[in-house]
């Protein structure tokens, strides 16, 4: 009877010392990831704590979970993750990067542009999400563009390949569905609706025309990189400079024809980011 207790405590002693083990990775993976700079050029800085004291991103810089992107009027950067998917963050953006590694959270979108391009191997879904103060994108491996319009969090989202689900965090409503050449606007004050008309289809090709510009304009020959706030130490709050209206989509939720364009920036110097992932 001894000896039986006695291997009864051992295994409890064990199986205890697994499930520490197992749940102190999540908590390790998170605070290991990185996203790599591959591209930059003007005023990016990443704010690493609650200081909000900015440093300067280069090509190589590296930004951990939790910390906050910020770029200025003429600030881009191409970031790459661990499964080779890589994210543009364009001017006046304020972005915080979570993680691939941890519950498939990505990015938060405080305010500003970005285009998300998901790695995965062919039928093999990618899960990750990617938030802002309005919404929940969910995503399973795709390419995909988000604008933050406002510090209300009023919300773009348009689909160059895949699949994109919407949901509003604040209003509710129903989960939207987006396929290639389809986009919805999330809006704080009222609940996500169906797609209906065209709309939809004309603020995609609209807000993927922008970004391309934009990309070319920054990436041009003879741009260079630009120097980075080092040593800065100006609040990261705000809305992280004026948006402008010029060029911005607007509308409401809809859908038009897919289009099933590619995902990958075109025109220009501006090459194709690395980890361009199709639909599934």
């Amino acid at each position: 009877m001894l000896e039986r207790s006695t291997f009864a405590r051992a295994v409890h002693t064990l199986l205890l010392a697994a499930a520490l083990v197992v749940c102190a990775r999540p908590g390790h993976a998170q605070s290991t990831a990185k996203a790599t700079a591959v591209k930059q050029v003007g005023n990016v800085a990443v704010v690493k704590d609650s200081s909000n004291y900015r440093t300067a991103v280069f090509v190589g810089s590296q930004v951990s979970a939790g910390q906050l992107i910020v770029t200025g009027a003429d600030g881009y950067a191409l970031f790459q993750v661990a499964d080779g998917s890589t994210f543009e963050v364009f001017p006046d953006s304020q972005v915080t990067f979570h993680s691939t590694m941890s519950v498939g959270d990505l990015l938060n979108v405080v305010i500003g542009r970005i285009k998300v391009y998901i790695q995965h191997l062919p039928g093999i879904p990618n899960p990750n999400h990617v938030s802002t103060p309005t919404a929940l994108i969910s995503v399973r491996g795709t390419v995909f563009s988000v604008e933050v319009q406002d510090a209300e969090g009023t919300t773009t989202v348009a689909v160059d390949e895949g699949i994109v689900d919407v949901r509003n965090l604040r209003m509710g409503g129903q989960i939207v569905r987006l396929i290639p050449g389809q986009a919805t606007t999330v809006d704080p004050h009222t609940p996500l609706v169906g797609l209906g008309g065209n709309k939809g289809a004309v603020v995609q090709r609209a807000m993927r025309a922008m970004l391309d510009a934009v990309r070319d304009g920054v990436l041009r020959p003879g741009a260079g990189p630009g120097s980075g706030p080092a040593g800065t130490s100006a609040p990261a709050g705000g809305t992280g400079g004026a948006q402008g209206d010029k060029g911005k989509p607007t509308g409401t939720s809809g859908t038009g024809s897919p289009t099933g364009g590619s995902g990958s920036p075109t025109g220009g110097s501006g090459t194709p980011p690395p980890g361009g992932g199709g639909g599934d």
